[in-house]
């Protein structure tokens, strides 16, 4: 019970100052010492448990909130700042490092810590608590991704850069992490590009860019973009041009070959908020190392066969009859028809996998009530030709039967 008391004792000049103040009365106060006692009493038990942690954390929060929300409903004003300004989130960092020595191993106890101490604005601490949970558990991808992002938010892309390169080399088969370099580096692309506009400078120009990468983070492209003359110049040009970009998808593919990963940065580079023709540059390098790294896998294959379809869909305020009567559109649908055609008859060794993904794409644009009924005799025709080819997994000719039956109603 001393650590009970002792915790008491700490309180009373934060409390004498908030009733000073005229945030809390006497009755409120009392309510608060008796609280944090049951909260203290329960955290000094033989086994205290999480719970009780983070139990006693959230009534600190709200504590906290209500103070503001009084201290902005009495418009008091600014004076020099007292204890009771800074104690309630104080004692919420304590709360959490008191139970971090007691469940040092609990990931989600440092988020949570993380996502607190970020709340608060407490750049320095964020940056404390990261670096320590990290030495605890380098092998969660997780935390560096947080960590990153902090840097980030902080105009510190050569910290974040460093994070991430550290984390990869520990967790080279997580997708979230390079995924989260991928965005980080067009991040940085974008951003230079957004500061040469407002400076009225343009890419073509070949500019000297602001030197913000540390030496020991910095890839040969910028370490060539920081030196003067052509070489300088050709080495800024290209990375706007993306080169730092398609580096790292090379080597995530290196690390990586895995359709998953593939998907993500496609979706990544797709949503990415840049110029069109650096996205168009940088999914053409995707799907060049898609296609070299995943030669034989079907979902491979079918990312690349449905590329332009997928585009046209994907355009804002798409219409799905206006798309299917488009002459762009049924170019695309016969590139993805031959490609896949060609990928079932080169005979793969993964032969089934490749025909089942062909009579996917097949049912599923015949089954859109939308489409030609010329394009779904071409799809049928193009699907019997191919079952009939000696060799070829039957469920070509199961797939014929069900799409030309009399009883399906979309044919």
């Amino acid at each position: 019970m001393e650590r009970v008391q002792f915790q008491q004792e700490q309180m009373l000049a934060e409390l004498k100052d908030l009733v000073q103040k005229s945030l809390f009365n006497q009755s409120e106060v009392k309510q608060i010492v008796k609280k944090r006692t049951q909260f203290e009493t329960a955290l000094v038990r033989r086994i205290p448990k999480k719970s009780d942690f983070l139990r006693y954390a959230a009534y600190e929060m709200n504590l906290e909130q209500l103070r503001r929300k009084r201290v902005e409903r009495l418009k008091l004003e600014k004076t020099v700042p007292s204890i009771s300004d800074y104690a309630l989130v104080r004692r919420q960092f304590q709360i959490f490092e008191r139970a971090l020595k007691k469940f040092k191993s609990d990931v989600g106890l440092w988020i949570q810590y993380i996502q607190v101490a970020k709340r608060e604005g407490a750049r320095s601490l964020v940056g404390r608590i990261t670096a320590r949970a990290l030495q605890l558990h380098p092998r969660v991808p997780a935390l560096y991704i947080i960590a990153a992002s902090h840097e980030l938010n902080h105009m510190s892309p050569s910290a974040a850069r460093a994070l991430l390169q550290r984390g990869l080399r520990l967790n080279a088969d997580s997708i979230d992490m390079w995924r989260e370099y991928v965005r980080m580096e067009m991040g940085f692309v974008e951003g230079m590009r957004r500061r040469w506009t407002v400076l009225g400078i343009h890419e073509e120009d070949h500019p000297i860019a602001e030197a913000e990468t540390a030496e020991e983070a910095l890839t040969p492209e910028e370490i060539a973009a920081k030196k003067g003359g052509d070489e300088g110049e050709r080495a800024r040009q290209a990375i706007m041009d993306g080169a730092i970009v398609k580096s790292v998808i090379s080597s995530a593919a290196k690390a990586l070959p895995s359709i998953n990963l593939f998907s993500v940065l496609e979706v990544l580079i797709r949503s990415y908020p840049t110029q069109e023709r650096l996205r168009t540059t940088l999914l053409d390098h995707l799907y060049s190392v898609l296609k070299n790294t995943l030669q034989d896998d079907p979902h491979a294959v079918k990312i690349l066969a449905t590329r332009k379809l997928r585009e046209l869909i994907s355009q804002e305020n798409s219409d799905d009859s206006v798309i299917a009567e488009s002459e762009e559109f049924v170019d695309a649908l016969q590139a993805a028809n031959e490609s896949f055609s060609m990928a079932v008859s080169a005979g793969s060794t993964n032969a089934t996998g490749m025909a089942d993904v062909y009579v996917e794409f097949i049912e599923q644009w015949c089954k859109l009530p939308t489409l030609d009924p010329n394009l779904r005799t071409y799809l049928t025709a193009s699907l019997r030709k191919l079952a009939r080819q000696p060799n070829v997994p039957s469920l070509l000719q199961v797939a014929y039967s069900r799409l030309t039956s009399p009883s399906k109603e979309a044919i």
